[in-house]
C-alpha cells in the first residue's frame, strides 16, 4: 500500500508540474528560481505603458482572452512598451497573427516619435526623419508613433505582401537585415513560440524551438542594411548604427493588423 501511495504521489506531482508548465501567463517554480520576470499577467496592463491611460487615450491595444491584442486599424498606431528597461536579456513569448497580418517585437530601442503627414511622393523614411527634426509638441488624436530600433519580425508569410516581397521581412527575421535560416512559422491563427536573446551586440532569434537568426547588431551586414534603407534619414541611421542607448524597453508592435501576445517573460542576463 505504501509503495502504491508513493507511486500515486509521484504521478500526481508529475501531472501538477505539467499543468504548471503549461499554465498561460505564469512562471514555473524553476523559472522563478532562475530569475525570470513575468511581463504579462494575462489580465492587466501592469508592467506596460498603457496607451489607454494617455491623453488623448490610445486605442491600439486591449486584452482579449488572456492575451495582449494589437487592435487592427487604430486611430493612433503605436507600440506597447515595457515599463522596465533591459540590456542583456532573454525574452520568451507566444504570438499568433491574423490572416495576412504584420507585427513584431522591437528591442534596442533608441527613440520613438510621431510621424508627420508626408509630402506628396515622399518616402516613409524621409517622413520619419522630418518627424525626428520637428517633433510633435502634443500627442495627436490620430497618427503613427514610429519606433526606432531593431525588430523581430512577426507576419503571416503565406499571405502578407511585405513578407512575400523580401525574405528579410518574413517571420523570425531581423527585419530588413537578416532573413531566417528556415521557415518555422505556423499558419495564421495558430500560436507560435518565440525567443530573443541579446548579449551585447550579439542577438539570436528563435522560432518554434529552432534558432533562425544568429548575428550581431554592429555587423557590416547590419550597417549596409541601415544605410540602404535610412540613407535619406541621417539622424535615424546614426541612431541605429551607433546605438547610444543600451538599456532599453521592449515593445510589441501594432502595425495596423490584429496580433495576439501571451506568456511574455524575460530573463535579465548579467544582472541587467
Amino acid at each position: 500500500m505504501t509503495k502504491w501511495v508513493a507511486a500515486l504521489g509521484v504521478a500526481l506531482n508529475a501531472v501538477v508540474a505539467a499543468q504548471n508548465a503549461a499554465a498561460p501567463n505564469s512562471l514555473t517554480p524553476e523559472e522563478k528560481k532562475a530569475g525570470w520576470i513575468l511581463l504579462f499577467d494575462g489580465k492587466t496592463m501592469t508592467g506596460w505603458d498603457d496607451p489607454r491611460s494617455k491623453n488623448p487615450p490610445g486605442d491600439a491595444w486591449t486584452i482579449e482572452e488572456g492575451a495582449l491584442k494589437a487592435q487592427p486599424n487604430p486611430r493612433i498606431t503605436e507600440d506597447l512598451f515595457s515599463r522596465q528597461s533591459f540590456r542583456d536579456f532573454e525574452l520568451a513569448w507566444e504570438w499568433k497573427i491574423a490572416p495576412g497580418g504584420n507585427s513584431g517585437v522591437k528591442y534596442r530601442i533608441q527613440d520613438h516619435l510621431f510621424v508627420p503627414r508626408p509630402a506628396p511622393g515622399e518616402r516613409f523614411e524621409a517622413t520619419v526623419e522630418k518627424g525626428f527634426r520637428n517633433r510633435a509638441a502634443e500627442r495627436p488624436s490620430r497618427g503613427q508613433d514610429y519606433v526606432i530600433g531593431f525588430e523581430y519580425q512577426i507576419t503571416d508569410d503565406a499571405a502578407n505582401r511585405d513578407a512575400k516581397s523580401n525574405p528579410t521581412h518574413t517571420a523570425g527575421a531581423l527585419y530588413d537585415v537578416v532573413a531566417p535560416l528556415s521557415a518555422m512559422e505556423r499558419p495564421a491563427g495558430e500560436w507560435n513560440q518565440s525567443r530573443l536573446v541579446v548579449r551585447g551586440n550579439h542577438v539570436e532569434h528563435w522560432l518554434n524551438g529552432v534558432k533562425v537568426v544568429d548575428t550581431t547588431l554592429d555587423s557590416p551586414q547590419e550597417r549596409a542594411a541601415v544605410e540602404k534603407r535610412w540613407g535619406v534619414a541621417p539622424h535615424v541611421a546614426k541612431l541605429l548604427i551607433d546605438q547610444p542607448k543600451k538599456d532599453c524597453p521592449i515593445s510589441l508592435q501594432n502595425h495596423g493588423d490584429a496580433c495576439w501576445f501571451r506568456n511574455i517573460k524575460v530573463l535579465p542576463l548579467n544582472g541587467r
